[in-house]
């Protein structure tokens, strides 16, 4: 294979550097756009309704919310200085990390003005924790990122399928049509993935979604009428609301923030695990961390929704192994167009439910298994299934268990900040194990492996 070949084929999708044909950047791109755009609108919709937004509030902070997916997208591409940005394949957007916090406050009474003091206040802590890092990081060693990983994986499967049965509280919710398109939708992604070739295989989730669109037309499902009504072209406010720096958000928001970061740091080392077959560097996820965290504080100046990495593209990055920086640029433009020109977000948020669960149902399951695939580097000892099975358990359980930190007696934040995602409880857990549970001694590592190897020989014969 010559440079050339590298620089300017089709193998340079493969590469961070080099300029891939045209034609097969767009599908890579737009199958991200697809894939995460109801997603990034989504929490800015729910937060709209939570605070009782009139229809243009609502439509400003949804430009909001794609703008800074543009900047934060970008800004992750380029790395400008070496330390905002790592350099990394990763789509970043306003996400669902931080939507119980968000939602919990709204409910208690503060002022979306608040939120947006705590979220510049938070934003300034992930920029301290991403300075930080390498002073910190001997805190997330393999087992404590992989765990994470694997608990945003699974965490991550209730939202597939909510999107897969039409979206709940919506009149398609559990609907045989839903549930049609969602699955025909995920047929065509996983034929297409498994045994297309070229564009058509790089491009799965793309040409997946574009089907189910087709699809569902004879449903109903896809409704346009809100092109007609969004605004041509739209800048930005600066500061619409009123900073507010309250105390009880400004803290918890200074402990959600790390909590996300972490999040970011496995989603970030999913990503290059899966799709370049190595791990992030520490100036990479410094980088990372100082990146989110910035454009968060420029969404609290702009009156958006503070930004994350998003699961389901760190599955398609790992399915497709596309990791052009280019790719990427193209994404962030589209978010940003798309921003600026409210009527193309509204053809994009016409996009059915069923369809994007169809299409990002099986991404979610490689996220999961890249987790696994991180704390078994070093072998299944008992320490390490100890750290990973007991995290999970707290994690998940916890999560599930909708209001168990929130009875008579127990603090507000504990609810918000622990009790309201599955990645927090298991992120603490997996950190404090790993500093308290004595290292396993090499030998003893190797005694296990061969002992797991001998169990693997043996029960064939005993079953004979």
């Amino acid at each position: 294979m010559t440079q050339e070949t590298v620089t300017n084929g089709t193998e340079a999708l493969f590469t961070r550097e080099g300029m891939p044909p045209v034609k097969e950047m767009i599908p890579c791109a737009l199958q991200h756009v697809l894939a995460s755009f109801a997603g990034i609108i989504t929490p800015a919709v729910i937060m709209a309704g939570v605070y009782g937004f009139n229809s243009q509030q609502s439509a400003d902070i949804i430009q909001v919310a794609l703008i800074l997916s543009a900047i934060d997208t970008a800004l992750q591409a380029f790395a400008p200085f070496r330390r905002i940005g790592g350099g990394l394949p990763i789509v970043m957007g306003v996400s669902f990390a931080f939507l119980p916090a968000l939602q919990a406050m709204g409910a208690s009474g503060f002022s979306f003005g608040a939120l947006l003091g705590g979220e510049i206040v938070g934003g300034a802590v992930a920029v301290l924790f991403g300075l930080a890092y390498s002073k910190i990081k001997w805190l997330f060693p393999p087992v404590v990122t992989g765990t994470v990983i694997f608990s945003i994986g699974v965490s991550l499967y209730p939202t597939a399928v909510k999107y897969m049965a039409g979206g709940m509280g919506t009149p398609l919710w559990g609907t045989p049509q839903a549930w049609c398109v969602a699955l025909i939708t995920f047929a065509v992604v996983f034929a297409l993935a498994n045994f297309g070739k070229g564009t058509l295989k790089l491009g799965s989730v793309f040409f997946g979604m574009i089907v189910g669109m087709i699809v569902s037309i004879p449903f109903g499902m896809i409704d346009f009428s809100s092109v007609a009504t969004a605004q041509v072209f739209a800048l930005p406010k600066l500061m619409p609301y009123a900073l507010e720096f309250d105390p009880e958000v400004c803290i918890t928001l200074a402990v959600v923030f790390p909590m996300v970061a972490i999040q970011v740091i496995g989603d970030v080392s999913a990503a290059c695990l899966g799709s370049i077959d190595r791990m992030p560097t520490e100036r990479e996820l410094s980088g990372a961390i100082v990146s989110q965290g910035l454009t968060s504080m420029v969404g609290g100046l702009l009156g958006g929704l503070p930004t994350s990495a998003l699961g389901q593209n760190v599955g398609i990055i790992c399915s497709n192994k596309v990791v052009n920086k280019w790719v990427f640029v193209i994404i962030a433009a589209v978010f940003a167009i798309t921003g600026l020109f409210p009527q193309l977000s509204a053809v994009l948020s016409a996009i059915p439910q069923p369809v994007i669960g169809g299409a990002t149902v099986g991404v979610f399951g490689t996220i999961t298994m890249n987790g696994v695939r991180m704390f078994t580097r070093e072998g299944l000892t008992q320490r390490t299934t100890t750290i990973v099975g007991t995290s999970v358990v707290f994690g998940l359980g916890i999560w599930m268990a909708s209001g168990c930190l929130a009875g008579e007696g127990m603090p507000a934040w504990v609810s918000t900040v622990i009790g309201s995602n599955a990645v927090t409880p298991t992120a603490i857990m997996a950190i404090v194990l790993n500093l308290i549970l004595p290292q396993t001694p090499v030998v003893a590592q190797h005694i296990d492996a061969a002992k797991d190897a001998a169990v693997d020989l043996v029960l064939p014969e005993s079953k004979k």
